[in-house]
């Protein structure tokens, strides 16, 4: 990633191409839930806003008007790069960014359109972001755990950063 991106851009280009997150938000029990959702952006703006559509029968929206503190987690074990976004979630009615959105996979999902009763829009602030990411190849990865085996030292492997957006 080139260093003149801005915390939207270098948060994006980790997680554009993993096809779910999975929300966690509290319970009415106050028990955590997590629930995988399709991420619906094409990018992730200046605003830093993730986009989800979900079911009103699931009752998500109403816990997260209750309660909007959440966290989106996504991982690619065939990268190695594991993302944690920390965000404040609202029900949103923006009738425009759900007819940007919605495309044909969502269909499935909910065939009456952007008009379908059971469509609700999810939007996630991102506040904070933080990343882990291993760049060293598979073999690498396993000689730097044995060595550090042995050593008893940590093995220094890839890359931790926390973003602020």
């Amino acid at each position: 990633m080139s260093k003149d991106k801005t915390p939207h851009e270098k948060l994006w280009d980790m997680i554009k191409d993993i096809r779910f997150g999975m929300l966690t938000h509290r319970h009415a029990d106050g028990g955590l839930h997590a629930h995988p959702l399709t991420t619906q952006n094409q990018a992730l703006g200046e605003q830093g806003i993730l986009y989800f559509f979900v079911s009103k029968a699931t009752e998500l929206g109403q816990r997260l008007q209750a309660d909007g503190n959440v966290n989106v987690s996504y991982s690619d074990t065939h990268k190695d790069v594991y993302v944690s976004i920390t965000g404040r979630a609202v029900v949103s009615n923006d009738r425009s960014a759900k007819e940007r959105l919605f495309n044909p996979m969502t269909k499935a999902w909910f065939p009456g359109g952007v008009d379908d009763p059971d469509l609700e829009l999810i939007e996630v602030h991102v506040v904070h972001a933080e990343y882990w990411s291993v760049k060293e190849s598979k073999p690498t990865q396993l000689f730097k755990m044995a060595a550090a085996a042995v050593s008893g030292e940590r093995p220094k492997m890839g890359e931790h950063k926390e973003v602020s957006v």
